[in-house]
C-alpha cells in the first residue's frame, strides 16, 4: 500500500490531468476518435503513467474516452443520443433547482451572479469561447447552490460534457451569445421576483438552443459525430 501522502499526491495528479484532458476534449483540442497514448502524456506532464492511467479511467467512466483491449485509448466521438439523454436529466434537474430557487435563494449568493454574467459579456466580447462556456458553468453553479442543492450541479457537470462538445461548436459562428446571456437575465429574473413557473419557462427556453442548432452543427461536422 502507497504512503499516505504518496496516495494523496497521484490522486491530485491524476485529477490534475483528467481536468486537462477534459477540457481538450470538450474543446475539441481533442478531436473525437483521436487515440491518447498513456506514455506520452505521462512524458508531457513528467509523471508516472499511473495517474494518467487513472484519469483514463475516470474519462471513460464519463463517457469520453474509450479503452479498448490491445488496441489503446481514443476519444470518443460524439454520440447525439447520449448528449440528448445529457440534456434531458440536466433539464429535468434544473428545472427543479430553479423552482426551488424561487422558495429560498441565500442573498450571499445572489450577490456573486451578476459578477458571473459580466464575466460572459467580457468573454463573448473578446471571442474567449472557452472562458463564456466557464462564466456559464458558473452562472448555473450559483444557482444551484443559492437554492441549498450544490449536489445537483455536481451531478449535472459530470454529464453535460456530453453537450458541451456541441455547444463549443456552435459558438465561433455565434452571433447569438448575448441572447443567451439575456435568458440567464430571464431566469435570474423570474428568481427575483419569486415566479417558479417564470424561471421554469426560461430556463426550459434556454436549454432548447442546443436542439435547434444540433442539425447545422452534425451536417457542418460529420466526421466528428458516431
Amino acid at each position: 500500500m502507497a504512503p499516505l501522502d504518496l496516495l494523496d499526491q497521484t490522486t491530485s495528479i491524476a485529477r490534475t490531468i483528467e481536468l486537462e484532458i477534459r477540457k481538450a476534449i470538450v474543446t475539441l483540442a481533442m478531436k473525437p476518435g483521436v487515440p491518447l497514448s498513456e506514455q506520452e502524456i505521462a512524458v508531457r506532464y513528467g509523471v508516472s503513467r499511473q495517474p494518467v492511467r487513472e484519469a483514463f479511467i475516470a474519462l471513460a467512466r464519463s463517457g469520453l474516452v474509450e479503452v479498448l483491449p490491445r488496441r489503446g485509448t481514443f476519444v470518443v466521438k460524439i454520440s447525439v443520443e447520449r448528449m440528448l439523454e445529457a440534456r434531458f436529466v440536466r433539464e429535468s434537474l434544473e428545472s427543479a433547482v430553479v423552482r426551488r430557487a424561487c422558495e429560498r435563494f441565500d442573498a450571499r449568493v445572489r450577490t456573486r451572479i451578476d459578477f458571473h454574467l459580466e464575466a460572459q459579456e467580457l468573454a463573448a466580447a473578446a471571442g474567449e469561447h472557452y472562458e463564456f462556456q466557464r462564466a456559464d458553468e458558473a452562472f448555473h453553479a450559483a444557482i444551484a447552490e443559492g437554492a441549498g442543492c450544490p449536489s445537483a450541479w455536481t451531478v449535472i457537470e459530470d454529464l453535460k460534457a456530453h453537450m458541451d462538445r456541441v455547444c463549443h461548436l456552435t459558438l465561433p459562428s455565434a452571433s447569438s451569445l448575448p441572447g443567451l446571456i439575456e435568458q440567464h437575465r430571464l431566469i435570474l429574473a423570474a428568481i427575483d421576483r419569486r415566479d417558479p413557473d417564470g424561471a421554469e419557462a426560461a430556463l426550459r427556453a434556454h436549454l432548447s438552443e442546443i436542439l435547434r442548432a444540433l442539425p447545422t452543427v452534425q451536417r457542418e461536422h460529420r466526421d466528428l459525430f458516431a
